[in-house]
């Protein structure tokens, strides 16, 4: 088999990124690279700036096979906020073309592309053409289906909402330009079953398969490792970003009364000063903001269980794959793709109200062996489903199918 040459195409790639797609398209690049092909990941380290007020990150080295190219260009915010209007790469547009025509790539796989070039980028590039949903940005001009930033959308208000998000409307999303440039793109991915069903809900024209997110294969520690407990006291642990769609405004007022347990929180956003203003008669819940790797790896391994309480239609639960890979079990809302994550792994428990949370909450601190049955069923089921050995093999059928419906017959040779 010889080697691909694959291009991604995303917004935002580590270190210039906010959450879990960024992170995904890393672990997919690595993951191909390691089986002898070659990649070129392309982002806009403009957009980047243009949301975020950190000092610019220390850059990582990349392994052998893949390159990563930053666009950048002297007029800031102006370049993302040109595509985010016009739904094309307007400044950065020529040099994505070069980038493209001089790579000869065999197959270019688009994913978060909001800023880096809007639909306008399908059509760019000569090669298999996938497309990896992310997020919603396909059917929501705020990308996440959480409506006027309060509930999950059930029917489109997309001008107020965008209003709400205090974003300038998306002129391009009333031409059809969006509608067309999917012709150019042979092949659509969604995260979830969960999420492909969405998107057919909200509109999407095209047929959509199915490709999880996955973490590598190596085994997470299991609970009676022996590191370092990073907090006394028994805990649940929430680990993501703090904006009120993840959920947590109804689940700290819990930790008040329940006496049994803690709550560590992990991470980060612009709705934590809320949440630690709730907090303020919960003495048992603990913000820990970003930490580092090793800090988070012993989180995980010391949990009870890890709480997946989001509010609203995520397209995946990467923080459930995390835990399951640490042997640890899962309370999640039933709402978007966690229920089938959890009901398929058997590895947690589900909640629709706030007195159904606290009942798992107090069942799981009071039962280990009910902790560790579930555990073991979520760490099976990680093995089973969402490590690396088990996804890439879809991910490359999924590319082989979409050569031979093109006729790209050097790629279908190459992956048969």
């Amino acid at each position: 088999m010889r080697p691909l040459r694959f291009c991604m195409l995303t917004t935002f790639y580590p270190p210039f990124h906010f959450g879990g797609d960024a992170v995904g398209v890393q672990r997919l690049s690595r993951a191909l690279v390691r089986r002898g092909h070659e990649v070129t990941v392309v982002h806009d380290v403009d957009a980047w700036r243009a949301l975020s007020r950190a000092p610019e990150p220390e850059i990582q080295p990349e392994p052998a096979g893949l390159k990563v190219v930053r666009l950048r260009s002297r007029l800031g915010m102006l370049s993302p906020l040109l595509t985010q209007q016009l739904g094309r790469p307007v400044i950065h547009g020529a040099a994505i073309r070069r980038i493209l025509a001089e790579g000869r790539f065999d197959v270019i796989q688009y994913h978060n592309v909001s800023l880096v070039g809007g639909p306008g980028l399908l059509a760019l590039g000569r090669a298999v053409k996938l497309y990896l949903a992310h997020e919603h940005w396909l059917v929501c001009p705020t990308h996440v289906l959480w409506r006027h930033q309060r509930e999950p959308c059930t029917e489109r208000q997309c001008l107020r909402c965008q209003i709400a998000y205090r974003r300038p409307p998306q002129v391009w999303r009333s031409t059809g330009l969006l509608e067309r440039e999917l012709a150019h793109v042979d092949l659509f991915l969604a995260a979830s079953e969960f999420s492909r069903a969405k998107h057919k809900e909200m509109g999407f024209p095209r047929e959509m398969e199915v490709l999880p997110y996955f973490l590598p294969d190596e085994d997470g520690p299991g609970g009676s490792a022996p590191v370092e407990r990073p907090h006394e006291r028994p805990y649940f642990l929430f680990v993501g970003r703090l904006e009120r769609i993840k959920g947590l405004d109804d689940v700290i007022p819990l930790f008040a009364s329940l006496r049994e347990a803690d709550l560590l929180i992990v991470g980060d956003g612009t709705h934590a000063q809320e949440l630690k203003r709730i907090a303020a008669g919960a003495p048992g819940v603990r913000f820990l903001g970003r930490v580092s790797e090793d800090l988070l790896e012993r989180c995980y391994t010391h949990a009870l269980a890890l709480l997946a309480p989001s509010a609203g239609y995520e397209t995946f639960g990467i923080t459930v794959i995390e835990a399951f890979k640490h042997r640890l079990p899962v309370i999640a809302r039933a709402i978007g793709p966690l229920p089938e994550m959890v009901e398929v792994s058997g590895g947690g428990e589900l909640f629709a109200t706030p007195a159904e949370l606290a009942a798992a909450l107090l069942r799981l601190s009071g039962d280990p062996l009910r902790r560790e049955r579930l555990g073991r069923s979520g760490h099976a089921a990680w093995k089973a489903k969402w490590t690396e050995s088990a996804v890439l093999p879809q991910y490359l059928e999924f590319v082989r199918r979409a050569a031979e419906r093109k006729g790209a017959r050097e790629v279908v040779a190459a992956l048969s």
